[in-house]
């Protein structure tokens, strides 16, 4: 069994990847960046989200040896014209969550409801060591709701509600929201790249 590295220290996401990419069959061992607690965070200076993964995967495999997986991804809203996008986890200056959630509804907060739609978007990066990096992208539209509802997932998931839908990201359950996230969809994508690479 392969040991691949998910670029992140972020215990949700390593668990959410680890759930996403379980149920595709791959024999890959998955562990976060805590199994290599020397290995520095990598600043994210790309000016898109796959340039930021493959920043952070092309560091991860070089640290460790080990083909590594990144993913950068984040709330792009219409109406703040695709912001807070690839800043979308520092854009209340690095207060959090909810400090995050709090400022993007307090910026939309005069939108009217037929003009809050927005998108997750995700680039995901697998960099085997020596090789070019391959990436996947995925995204799921929706619209955003004034107020915060449901009690799963994390980041902007409690006002987000994906076309098609009546229900917040954060009111499904780890399955049904992998079923149509944009992170699901980025690494379903990749999941075929991951197997031919470690073939």
């Amino acid at each position: 069994m392969t040991r691949v590295v998910l670029a992140t220290r972020n215990a949700h996401k390593v668990a959410e990847l680890g759930q996403i990419l379980g149920g595709l069959g791959l024999a890959i061992e998955l562990v976060g960046l805590d199994a290599y607690p020397d290995v520095p965070e990598v600043a994210e200076t790309g000016a898109t989200f796959a340039a930021n993964a493959l920043l952070k995967a092309e560091a991860v495999a070089a640290a460790t040896g080990q083909p590594a997986i990144a993913d950068d991804s984040g709330l792009c809203v219409d109406a703040l014209n695709g912001m807070p996008g690839i800043f979308s986890a520092r854009w209340s200056g690095g207060g959090g969550d909810a400090a995050n959630l709090d400022l993007v509804l307090a910026q939309i907060a005069e939108v009217p409801d037929e003009r809050r739609g927005a998108a997750f978007r995700c680039s995901a990066v697998l960099v085997v060591p020596g090789h070019v990096g391959e990436v996947a992208e995925g995204e799921v539209r929706g619209r955003l709701l004034r107020e915060r509802r449901g009690t799963n997932g994390f980041g902007y998931d409690p006002i987000f509600v994906p076309d098609g839908e009546s229900r917040t990201t954060a009111e499904m359950d780890a399955e049904e929201k992998n079923a149509l996230s944009h992170r699901g969809r980025a690494f379903r994508a990749l999941a075929p790249m991951i197997e031919r690479a470690l073939r």
